[in-house]
């Protein structure tokens, strides 16, 4: 497969996952050129089927463009086209560590983003002042005010997508809290998630962390109080083109720092429940997600995609060769993680 460059995408800076794939594309030296979502993106590109950013159009071997989006498959179909400098580890073992921490980040470290950003005024306020001008930076002052309106009204709207409600709220910030400390405990003994290189969890844990870090008043209040190592940490993620990359950087099997059990210990803690008790309701046709989660209610309307995410790391384990998966399982255990495979 070849894929022709400079690679083509749409984003914007507001949005955790275009940032954690710019960061992708420049650590792997990979050319890109980026147009902001809604403006300058050219004509006669392929609309996605689901409109979400960032929005990659692809031409592979030649043939017509293709409109991609979600960055986890973008960045293993990327592995497979360019060569050098990986984001996903060579060893089963830690790919596996790597796969589930990115999804994570993905996919509860996100419910932390939007529900900052959406639930305390501040933050609202200066969402709905700044993401709408990115897309007409010259556009007329009434214009922008009232696009950030309506920005604002629509996502605030949309706050039940990613279960941030006042029931919800306490379990979500806690998370954030002890997310930090856990961030913090392992950034003091290795730079990377992955070791002495990134993996594809470090850009996940990226991208999420610009917004809440570096945007939102209310997280980066608490950010640089509890840690400002992990402020910092953003700051060097952003344009690691310079890093040298060597294969024995990844952090080993044999050697795996107990700080990543910290960090494991709070997926198991409230990522695993929240996937089981999701796929528990989607297989019951339920309306509602209602369960709990660190001793706590949690109440959401059930999410399909993170569906598919519960099956997607079930199988990975599966595929995992029987001495493999039995070094995981000893990782794993006691973290909560485990819970992921029981039926």
């Amino acid at each position: 497969m070849t894929l022709e460059t400079p690679l083509l995408l749409s984003g914007a800076p507001g949005s955790p996952y275009t940032r954690k794939m710019l960061a992708v594309l420049r650590y792997r030296h990979i050319p890109y050129r980026f147009f902001l979502s809604g403006h300058g993106v050219p004509k006669g590109l392929p609309a996605p089927k689901v409109a979400l950013l960032p929005t990659f159009y692809l031409k592979e071997d030649g043939g017509d463009y293709q409109a991609a989006v979600d960055s986890t498959p973008l960045i293993r179909r990327f592995e497979e086209a360019f060569s050098g400098r990986e984001v996903v580890p060579s060893d089963p073992v830690i790919e596996f560590l790597d796969y589930l921490l990115e999804d994570y980040a993905d996919e509860w470290l996100t419910k932390a983003m939007f529900h900052y950003r959406w639930y305390y005024k501040p933050d609202i306020e200066r969402a709905a002042a700044i993401l709408p001008r990115w897309r007409g930076i010259s556009a007329p002052e009434d214009e922008a005010l009232k696009m950030g309106e309506i920005f604002a009204d629509r996502q605030i709207s949309r706050l039940y997508v990613v279960g941030s409600n006042d029931t919800t709220a306490p379990v979500i910030e806690a998370s954030y809290l002890r997310y930090l400390d856990a961030m913090k405990a392992l950034l003091e003994v290795q730079p990377f998630l992955m070791g002495m290189r990134p993996g594809s969890s470090d850009f996940g844990a990226y991208g999420q962390l610009t917004q809440l870090t570096h945007f939102d008043p209310t997280p980066m209040d608490e950010t640089l109080n509890r840690a400002p190592r992990v402020f910092a940490w953003v700051d060097i993620m952003e344009d690691l083109s310079g890093l040298d990359a060597q294969e024995d950087g990844w952090m080993k099997r044999d050697a795996i720092p107990e700080e990543i059990r910290g960090l494991l210990k709070e997926v198991g803690r409230v990522y695993v429940p929240a996937l089981r008790a999701n796929a528990k309701a989607l297989m019951e046709g339920a309306e509602q997600v209602d369960t709990e989660i660190d001793g706590k209610r949690w109440v959401q309307q059930p999410f399909p995609y993170q569906g598919k995410c519960l099956q997607w790391l079930r199988e990975k384990h599966a595929s995992l060769g029987a001495a493999d998966r039995k070094v995981v399982d000893e990782i794993l255990s006691g973290t909560g993680c485990e819970k992921l495979f029981e039926s």
